[in-house]
């Protein structure tokens, strides 16, 4: 089969087509023919190199994969063969204390597809059974590989981690990324307000048109300040703040919080070596979360939101897999509103 693999660390340019050996469905797998596989900035850091990481090298990249069962291993039902499917990034044992209690990505053996486990940069993968959630009817898969991982990581951030509410005002870093566009949709679903962050004039309409109700340019200098004068933070400031940017908006994070109010963090772009002034979090009583992935059970009720059009993946562009140097480029442009594709295959 087709892929496209590293064999060492570097910039795009270490990215290159290759033929591997076609995988096989062992006992609980089943076998993907890959439609389509979405970016995330996560492939450009594992490109990169993330200190600690380790891989077998060659490696291929990709979280987000939508395809047809084409075959299925021992123990699996027959009846997955010849479906549409989209696939659940993470990989737990299913048997420790975390998988049964509903939260496997706190699972000792966690792994991402394409972080630490081959991903969908490819032809087929093989992935457990328990994996595959069916594709919203007559969805492209396009669209539907560009729900996975973000939109379980906003929802996980946004309703079990800082359990948003009616009414409540929520401020959005980079909204035009993947993560920032599904934060936004799902805050909105629960009946909250959202404050916008982007780069970009065109971001910020197109995120007014997701349903933002006050966007700002993240990129001017008193961005802080702009965020304080609008009508619905004030002085009180904001019930949570979404954020993944890191370094370079944590203290300002941390101070349009409200008394009482909450932060959630999934990452840290701009840098993870972030100045915490302890007073702010202890004196006015903030409540500062971490959040990474989400239960492979929410996925399922998200795509049961976004086959009836309550949440919608956006994909900005789709590359061939052949072109997936010049898609990483592209990503790591942050030009971007939504997603980036790969499409595989028929697609």
């Amino acid at each position: 089969m087709r892929a496209i693999v590293f064999h060492a660390h570097g910039g795009p340019e270490v990215l290159g087509l290759a033929e591997l050996p076609d995988p096989v469905a062992g006992p609980g797998q089943a076998l993907i023919g890959v439609r389509a596989c979405a970016l995330n900035r996560l492939d450009l850091w594992v490109r990169g190199g993330l200190p600690g990481l380790r891989l077998a090298l060659p490696h291929v990249l990709g979280s987000d994969i939508a395809g047809l069962v084409e075959a299925v291993g021992p123990g699996v039902d027959p009846a997955w063969l010849g479906r549409e499917v989209v696939v659940a990034p993470g990989l737990s044992c299913g048997t420790c204390e975390s998988c049964l209690s509903g939260w496997d990505n706190l699972c000792p053996r966690y792994r991402i597809l394409g972080e630490t486990a081959p991903g969908g940069y490819c032809e087929r993968i093989a992935v457990p059974a328990a994996n595959l959630l069916a594709m919203p009817a007559g969805m492209d898969p396009i669209l539907a590989a560009a729900v996975p991982l973000t939109f379980l990581t906003a929802w996980q951030m946004l309703t079990t981690r800082a359990r948003v509410a009616p009414g409540q005002v929520v401020l959005i870093h980079a909204v035009g990324s993947g993560v920032g566009v599904a934060g936004l949709q799902i805050a909105r679903l629960h009946g909250a307000r959202v404050v916008a962050l982007a780069s970009s004039d065109a971001k910020l309409a197109a995120a007014r048109a997701l349903g933002a109700e006050a966007t700002v340019r993240s990129d001017a200098p008193d961005w802080e300040q702009q965020v304080r004068a609008l009508p619905l933070v004030g002085k009180r400031g904001v019930d949570v703040v979404f954020e993944h940017t890191g370094a370079a908006t944590w203290e300002a994070s941390l101070r349009l919080c409200k008394r009482g109010g909450t932060l959630v963090t999934c990452g840290a772009s701009s840098g993870f070596a972030a100045s915490t002034d302890l007073r702010q979090v202890f004196f006015r009583q903030l409540q500062v979360l971490g959040s990474t992935m989400g239960s492979k059970a929410h996925l399922h009720g998200i795509l049961e939101l976004v086959g009836r059009g309550a949440l919608r993946p956006v994909v900005d562009r789709s590359f061939p897999l052949a072109q997936a140097a010049e898609a990483h480029r592209y990503l790591d442009r942050r030009e971007q509103f939504g997603k980036v594709v790969l499409t595989v295959g028929s697609t």
